[in-house]
């Protein structure tokens, strides 16, 4: 069955999905780095990272390299890597990302984003990284750079290798070729953002990006029976206000949503409190881990400290995290 890795990579996005096909799935990247002091990184993780300290479980502070992460799992290469928009926190480390799994496929929006080169010198991101997705974007070879549209279909992504259905189960609902030129024309490339819903087993779960308001009204208008009650929501915009009209969240009424790091200042948390709706943040659980079977995704946590909170939890040595629970 398929595995689902929510990393904890800071105020960035970071997917891993490991397919039944045996494909791996990567959307997005931040906090890559190849060069690393493994031993130094290892003792800041046994001595602070499972803090907690007064409520704040803190696990935004110890984020996660995904280059070590997926190491540790025995990945030797990437099958296709989803930039979902070209902002940053969602290329934070590409270059070394790229050079270590080789993504075969590379699905990228047709954006004509440009940065200003001035800006540098006090951006926290590697003008390298900007500089190697621009020089990646033409090229012709492998890595296969793709443009894919809402309703596409394709070997492999949603089609078996017959052509038939299946396939690793991922449907792309948006961007609209409509949608990429509005983000075009205004510069709001959140607008361009792919959302993905991804169909393993029984279940669906659907990966927002960094989907903004015109791509939910798009979203409503034309695929509410895709989207509604599902099963896990990974939110828009690392669970911020700019997510989107959160009354796209009466529509999908998912059972767990799970929200990225933010500034407590843009915080949207209410839209899923006042919906009585459960969610968990990668500030709480640290990476957040969904192993999916044929009747149930089971939950586990990398922090120890916020899965003892459940009466009932054990430790997963082969996914390296603490399960807690199970949704059916």
């Amino acid at each position: 069955m398929s595995v689902i890795h929510f990393l904890n990579v800071g105020e960035g996005d970071c997917i891993w999905i490991k397919h039944n096909s045996g494909h791996n799935t990567v959307i997005d990247v931040s906090c890559a780095k190849k060069e690393i002091e493994k031993s130094i990184v290892a003792e800041t993780y046994n001595l602070d990272r499972h803090s907690n300290l007064s409520g704040n479980y803190n696990q935004k502070a110890y984020p996660d390299n995904p280059i070590t992460y997926l190491e540790k799992f025995d990945v030797k290469s990437v099958f296709r890597f989803i930039l979902t928009h070209p902002d940053m926190d969602h290329m934070d480390g590409i270059k070394d990302f790229f050079e270590v799994f080789s993504p075969i496929n590379f699905w990228d929006t047709d954006n004509n984003k440009v940065m200003d080169s001035s800006g540098w010198t006090k951006s926290k991101y590697n003008k390298d990284d900007w500089d190697f997705y621009q020089k990646n974007r033409e090229r012709e070879s492998s890595p296969k750079v793709l443009h894919l549209y809402t309703g596409s279909e394709g070997q492999y992504f949603n089609q078996s290798e017959n052509g038939e259905g299946g396939g690793d189960g991922l449907h792309i609902l948006a961007p609209t070729e409509d949608l990429i030129s509005t983000a075009n024309d205004t510069k709001d490339y959140n607008d361009c953002s792919y959302v993905i819903l991804y169909k393993t087993s029984k279940f669906r779960i659907l990966f927002a990006g960094d989907s903004s308001d015109k791509t939910w009204d798009y979203i409503l208008a034309n695929h509410s029976e895709d989207i509604e009650n599902i099963d896990v929501l990974i939110a828009p915009h690392h669970g911020r206000k700019t997510g989107g009209n959160d009354e796209y969240l009466d529509v999908l009424n998912p059972k767990l949503s799970l929200l990225g790091n933010a500034k407590s200042e843009n915080l949207a948390y209410n839209a899923w409190i006042s919906r009585k709706l459960e969610h968990f943040t990668n500030n709480q659980a640290g990476n957040i881990i969904l192993d999916v079977q044929s009747n149930k995704i089971r939950i586990l946590f990398s922090n120890e400290i916020f899965s003892k909170k459940w009466e009932e939890y054990s430790y997963d040595s082969k996914l390296k995290a603490y399960c807690v629970g199970e949704l059916t």
